[in-house]
């Protein structure tokens, strides 16, 4: 389970489409799971495999915070036990739980840990601006025909600014396409950031690559905050979900959050296109590809990938340690 992304903290969804009293389907790296949240209202997720007959618990109802198989009425806890098996009331429930994996809900997300368990042993990197008081949060959903890698990657890299986004983003690099551009990276606990320079000169602004999959990107304002968060979620090998959000200090009225959405929305449409066609779909070796010197901050990504997340992956416990 969880093929090349095991062991890692990842936001799946926004807080408000995990409604109270339904259930909610989503795929990480190849494995199904069903989100929900208890009856206190805390976000829960199992795997999305009745442990009787293997059907899709996504499937069922949720009632009294606890997720009830579509199939014969099995009832499972955020924990994954099993609280009820109808006809049968002498079972021994101990040993007929679902798979359970960490969730927690932050900065306007649902997280889970993929890993197994109920518990992780930190929480997720998320930073300050995300999680601030007075701070509008608003976010969108996307779809992208690719590898996750891909997708981060293309998160991660300044040069193609002036080019595929020539008309928003990027058109104030234009004119300055004959300069000499420096990547500068300075590594954190959670991953690292990046600041460009040209001609000697530090740019303002900053992104940050939050491992494994996040990318914030903080734009320079005035005594404002404005960080546009993405995260690239792996859906299977060929598709990626990406949680774009963005949070503002500034012209916090819900009625504005339309604003930032279409400009989000506009900027990931303008990558779409040219990272999906990508070939191979997911990010080679770092010296599979040709790079050069502005490539530093992609090429570490892609060291990182292959030493701390290729290869990665839980194998289920068996069906007499489920509980």
């Amino acid at each position: 389970m969880f093929q090349d992304f095991a062991n890692v903290w990842t936001p799946v969804a926004f807080s408000a489409q995990l409604r109270p009293g339904r259930l909610l389907r989503r795929e990480i790296a190849g494995t199904a799971l069903v989100l929900f949240r208890d009856a206190a209202g805390v976000p829960a997720a199992l795997i999305d495999r009745c442990p009787h007959r293997g059907v899709a618990l996504s499937l069922g109802t949720l009632a009294a915070g606890c997720v009830r198989c579509p199939f014969h009425g099995w009832r499972f806890d955020r924990a994954g036990s099993c609280v009820e098996v109808p006809w049968n009331p002498e079972v021994e429930r101990e040993r007929l739980g679902a798979l359970a994996v960490p969730a927690q809900e932050l900065a306007g997300q649902v997280w889970i840990h993929t890993s197994i368990g109920t518990a992780a042993a930190h929480p997720p990197a998320v930073h300050e601006s995300l999680l601030a008081s007075g701070t509008r949060l608003t976010g969108i959903e996307m779809t992208w025909a690719t590898h996750w890698t891909r997708a981060m990657e293309n998160m991660l890299d300044w040069p193609h600014l002036p080019f595929v986004h020539r008309r928003t983003i990027g058109k104030d690099l234009v004119h300055l396409l004959g300069e000499r551009l420096d990547t500068l990276i300075e590594p954190h606990a959670w991953g690292w950031s990046v600041r460009t320079a040209l001609r000697g000169q530090t740019r303002p602004g900053r992104l940050d690559f939050r491992q494994p999959n996040q990318m914030n990107l903080h734009i320079p304002l005035s005594g404002r905050t404005l960080t546009l968060a993405v995260a690239c979620v792996p859906v299977d090998a060929h598709h990626t979900r990406l949680l774009l959000s963005a949070a503002r200090s500034f012209a916090r009225a819900p009625l504005l959050d339309a604003f930032f959405n279409r400009a989000n929305r506009r900027i990931a449409l303008e990558d779409r296109a040219i990272v999906e066609s990508s070939d191979p779909a997911e990010v080679p070796p770092v010296h599979a590809e040709v790079s050069v010197r502005t490539d530093r901050a992609t090429l570490r990504f892609r060291s990182y990938y292959y030493s701390a997340l290729k290869g990665s992956s839980i194998n289920p416990p068996s069906r007499a340690s489920a509980t």
